[in-house]
């Protein structure tokens, strides 16, 4: 969910090798504006005379105006243009399928007349050894802002910027916020702006000669601190924003940066703009098996990193998704999962972990082999119970008759285990808790993005609390069922939830929560996230647990004859 987070951005010392920094804002220059003129009255004589004046003045200044800067001129070879494909119209953007209700605006073209999502996609070709400049950006999508950058690309730690060196003619300075809540204005004025200054090619307007512009190109440049090999490309993002919410950091942040990277194989470089270590430890693991080099912190690394291909900004497909249709490859989030199951199994990738090669055995690339659940031949007289974790809460949204659920759960036949996640709590604790658990139980809140620690056939079982029916669904039911999980909710009555007692059960507020709703997400979060909690009515309950109980019974059946 959208909870606000209040991050308090810790300074870290620049001590680490792996992290680096660069960028601050450099506005680009305005364009000079011309003034309409005319004739009128007894002036028209002199204004006849002014004309070739006039003229030649603008002619003037817009020949010094193309005088690059001599800190950022460069001139090179004409560079050649991309053929184009046959099946450009075949070409997929990072714009959602219909069933995530994200809107599409505009989307600019490459120099060569391709799709800017093509090359961002890696469907326009490989720009590691290309000699094409390209920059373009695809504005499109709702929820994200993505630039491409190809070429001679090098990060500037002085102005928060990238340069790009032999840029295609004409193009523009361009400036990203990398992050993928571009519709919450709010939130993205607080994320650091990236721009992107491009220093056309001017050797074909004759402004060097053949013999000296190689080396008068390379000495005005900005010289490359880290000069990394032609093939690895560098993906810009930030992780400001609402990081900090688990919900968040995988909905807004790792799994757009899945979609994003995966195709470069592990050769990619992470290029990390309001970086936290935190973040990098509590996340190592997914990270190492997406790239294959350390993280640069964008900000405090002083470095001038140079790379000849570059991303800015992430592609998403919407909360908490992987459309393998806008996928290159096809991947989807059982690809995402089995990502998470090798990370926080306890495996260490090998060289290769992040290619496309299937790994070892032991760390699945696809989903958990069990289609089904608890298939133990030797349990011949009494079969163990089936786990049930129970997620509790303890600020708000918190189950009130804890212990009548719990007993409830007991009499349908779980064993259940109930788990107080604290934001300390190590990801491969939950991660193993979960992996081996058979059903989940979870008020809807950020913990239950926990799911997708859980394997197919399993049971997820939300309750979902008045006025949250469409976030519960949207957020977390659809992506476990595609995921493989049974998908149940329970939904809180009216006289169930504490708002009752504090509106009247039969208030606006409590019958009809799109009175509230209709006023705003920070409102309906005020009253309905934050100010609420449940008693759970245990014999409707226990009709739930019975209906996963005999789910899980089948799902074992299952098993055990595809044993045998």
């Amino acid at each position: 969910m959208q909870q606000p987070q209040h991050h308090h951005h810790h300074k870290p010392k620049p001590v680490l090798s792996g992290s680096l920094s660069w960028i601050r804002r450099s506005p680009p220059p305005s364009p000079p504006h011309k003034k309409p003129w005319g004739a009128g009255g007894g002036r028209g004589r002199y204004a006849c005379r002014l004309v070739p004046l006039l003229v030649l003045t603008l002619y003037s200044l817009f020949t010094v105006l193309r005088i690059p800067s001599s800190s950022l001129v460069v001139n090179t070879a004409d560079s050649e243009r991309v053929e184009r494909r046959d099946d450009v119209e075949a070409f997929k953007t990072h714009l959602p399928s219909n069933q995530n209700g994200l809107e599409a605006r505009e989307e600019t073209r490459s120099p060569a007349s391709l799709p800017c999502s093509a090359f961002i996609s890696g469907e326009a070709g490989g720009g590691g050894e290309s000699s094409e400049g390209v920059l373009c950006c695809d504005r499109s999508h709702y929820r994200s802002d993505v630039c491409y950058l190809r070429g001679d690309a090098r990060t500037d730690p002085s102005t928060s910027s990238v340069l790009l060196y032999d840029a295609p003619r004409g193009a523009v300075p361009e400036k990203v916020r990398p992050y993928t809540r571009k519709f919450e204005e709010s939130i993205m004025r607080t994320i650091d702006e990236v721009t992107i200054l491009p220093v056309a090619d001017d050797s074909a307007n004759g402004t060097e000669d053949s013999s000296s512009s190689s080396s008068g190109r390379n000495s005005l440049r900005r010289r490359c601190d880290v000069r990394h090999p032609p093939g690895v490309a560098a993906v810009v993002f930030s992780t400001g924003g609402y990081t900090g919410n688990v919900y968040h950091e995988f909905s807004d942040g790792l799994i757009p940066l899945f979609v994003t990277s995966q195709r470069f194989g592990g050769e990619v470089v992470f290029v990390v703009l309001e970086y936290h270590y935190w973040w990098l430890g509590r996340y190592g693991a997914i990270l190492e098996r997406l790239t294959n080099y350390k993280v640069v912190d964008f900000r405090y690394d002083r470095r001038v990193h140079c790379f000849s291909e570059m991303i800015v900004g992430l592609r998403i497909h919407g909360e908490l998704v992987v459309d393998p249709k806008l996928m290159p490859n096809g991947k989807g989030l059982q690809d995402f999962q089995a990502l998470l199951h090798q990370g926080y199994s306890g495996g260490k990738p090998s060289s290769s972990s992040s290619s496309s090669a299937p790994a070892a055995s032991s760390l699945p690339l696809g989903l958990p082999s069990r289609p089904c659940v608890r298939a133990d031949d030797h349990a011949a007289a009494k079969p163990a119970k089936p786990k049930m974790l129970i997620f509790i809460r303890k600020q708000n949204r918190v189950i009130l008759n804890l212990p009548h659920v719990v007993t409830a759960c007991r009499r349908a036949g779980f064993a259940p285990h109930v788990m107080n996640l604290r934001r300390q709590t190590p990801l491969p604790v939950i991660h193993a808790a979960l992996a081996s658990a058979d059903a989940m139980v979870a008020v809807h809140g950020a913990a239950v993005t926990h799911f997708l620690f859980m394997r197919p056939g399993t049971v997820l079982l939300q309750i979902v609390p008045v006025g949250l029916d469409w976030a519960a669904e949207s957020f977390y039911g659809k992506p476990a069922q595609e995921l493989g999980l049974r998908y149940m909710e329970y939904k809180v009555a009216p006289e169930e939830s504490s708002l009752a007692a504090e509106y009247g059960v039969n208030s606006t507020v409590v019958r009809d929560p799109s009175v509230i709703s209709s006023q705003g997400w920070w409102e309906m979060k005020k009253v309905y996230m934050d100010r609420q909690n449940v008693t759970v009515g245990v014999k409707r309950f226990g009709e739930l647990l019975r209906t996963a109980r005999l789910h899980l019974r089948n799902a074992t059946a299952c098993g055990k004859a595809a044993a045998r």
